[in-house]
């Protein structure tokens, strides 16, 4: 099953480790791994010190000098069967030099951010204390830093935030596993000054961290099992935390006018849908607008009649990222209890090459009367979102529109898989996602729209087609996106780089990574909850 660790919080009174014990109120905790941190020079901090004794202090001092170890960020030092401590194994973690005065004053901001490179970033140092501890049993992490943190409860909620995503693990489908991967996942405790206050702190982070874990595992699931009808089924279970959930089937589809999103999945036996979300945590304040999330649902994408090439298709199981990211979204907030009136829609189809699959040179009328010559099936997503946009925009009239979506592969010729495209309408909108994506690393670059490119998607035979030539691809691609937003605020993430197979990082190792989940939770706290 997917699994990431469990992680607790206890108090540091009720740790004891050297021998003999040092002095411990309540029940004393055994401890078969002990993770500390030192800085550079090994400068360990003041619950640390006192809870290993002198003669722990000397005998990391001692093994750090066989091992050449001086606390670098990231580097490790393991100690088996350490003298004069009770636990098993000590593995002291670097954490470098306080670089929380220069992060304050906004030098270098986001440099090596996400990657460790810092100790006020806490995430990541979650994410190294989970690669590092491996699969050891009654881990224990003295949450004490050299340099520590003003608001130590947000810094421990996120540092356990950081352990639960990296540990994350996909194995649904493994019959046979390792000795190493087999049992449940591990449970990791967080020892700290006031544990209560951490937990209370911990509640919001730990809603966020499933979400992003959802969003990943629907990635993850191999598209004969998670066919747009599953995924709908997977979507209504947010029913549970209090979101209201509509399914739109086939035949609702085609009774509003939804010609464009139908026209791509006619060729798949698996009928498509879309789902609606809604999580009224502003307390159902009468005039409220809502904020509104629409994600691109392609369960599989062989291309249609367009048919991709052979090799790496079996990617395009993640073609779905963008609704991923939205379940998870919505997940997150509901879980938290967000003050906000959130919606999220996502349109899922399969598109297949089937005997109804629809050709090149169709033409289809979409849920706004505008007419699309499709030039190229498998320039697909924009199809099904432009009937979605336009829905939630008449329906709901929303404060503003984010769509996400794996769309183009030229946004990472552009990018690479460092940065998701971002196209907006509205520099304030445009503006706040920028900085979100820098807050959580999910990170965003902003790409131009105009007239001149507008009119590369002009049709003879239809009112706009669905591709541009080669060219400037995924520009295009917003450009088609943007005539079905009808002036709403907007913008358009194309994460086709980071919402699936992107590299690893510390709080990552995931193939889907659940992309975009932290950075909207982040931008609705950060200016939308009421």
């Amino acid at each position: 099953m997917p699994h990431a660790a469990k992680v607790d919080f206890v108090p540091l009174a009720s740790l004891s480790v050297a021998t003999p014990p040092a002095k411990a109120s309540g029940k004393v905790k055994q401890v078969s791994t002990l993770i500390i941190f030192a800085g550079e020079d090994l400068n360990l901090g003041k619950a640390t010190r006192g809870l290993i004794g002198e003669d722990g202090v000397a005998l990391v001092k001692k093994a750090a000098g066989a091992a050449k170890f001086k606390g670098k960020t990231s580097s490790t030092l393991d100690i088996l069967a350490p003298a004069g401590l009770t636990a098993e194994r000590l593995l002291v973690i670097g954490v470098g030099g306080d670089e929380s005065e220069k992060s304050a004053k906004g030098k270098d901001h986001g440099k090596d951010h996400g990657k460790g490179k810092r100790p006020q970033d806490f995430l990541s140092l979650g994410g190294i204390v989970a690669s590092k501890a491996g699969h050891a049993s009654a881990v224990t992490v003295v949450f004490d830093l050299p340099h520590n943190p003003k608001d130590a409860a947000a810094a421990a909620a996120e540092f356990a935030e950081g352990i639960t995503l990296r540990s994350y693990k996909f194995d649904l489908y493994k019959t046979k596993k390792k000795d190493d991967d087999a049992g449940e996942a591990a449970a990791i405790s967080v020892a700290v000054e006031d544990p209560a206050a951490a937990k209370r702190a911990a509640k919001g982070r730990e809603a966020v961290a499933e979400g992003v874990i959802l969003a990943r595992s629907l990635v993850n699931e191999p598209a004969n099992i998670l066919y747009p009808e599953e995924f709908a089924n997977r979507a209504k279970e947010l029913e549970k935390l209090g979101v209201e959930v509509e399914i739109l089937d086939k035949a609702a589809l085609a009774k509003i006018g939804m010609g464009a999103l139908l026209g791509v999945g006619q060729g798949s036996a698996r009928e498509s849908r879309v789902v609606i979300m809604r999580w009224r945590g502003d307390k159902g304040k009468d005039k409220s607008k809502p904020v509104a999330f629409i994600g691109k649902g392609v369960t599989f994408d062989t291309g249609g009649i367009s048919i991709k090439g052979a090799a790496g298709m079996e990617d395009m199981k993640g073609d779905m990222a963008g609704a991923a990211c939205v379940v998870g979204l919505i997940h997150a907030l509901a879980a938290r209890k967000a003050k906000v009136d959130a919606i999220g829609a996502i349109g899922i189809v399969e598109n297949m090459p089937g005997s109804n699959a629809q050709r090149p040179g169709d033409i289809v009328k979409s849920l706004s009367g505008q007419t699309i010559e499709v030039i190229n099936t498998d320039a697909e997503g924009r199809l099904v979102l432009a009937d979605v946009l336009w829905y939630v925009q008449d329906k709901y009239k929303p404060q503003f529109m984010v769509d996400l979506a794996t769309l183009t592969g030229a946004v990472m010729v552009a990018l690479g898989q460092e940065y998701a495209g971002l196209f907006s309408n509205d520099d304030t909108l445009s503006e706040r996602l920028t900085e979100a994506g820098k807050e959580t690393n999910e990170k965003l670059w902003r790409l131009p729209l105009g007239p001149s490119y507008d009119k590369l998607i002009d049709s003879k035979f239809a009112d706009m087609k669905n591709t541009g030539g080669r060219h400037g691809g995924s520009i295009t691609a917003a450009q088609f996106i943007q005539r079905f937003v009808n002036g709403t605020p907007w913008a358009h993430l194309d994460i086709a780089g980071t919402g699936m197979n992107a590299p690893a990082n510390d709080i990552n190792q995931s193939w889907g990574s659940g992309f975009g989940v932290r950075l909207l939770e982040r931008l609705v706290s950060d200016h939308y909850e009421g």
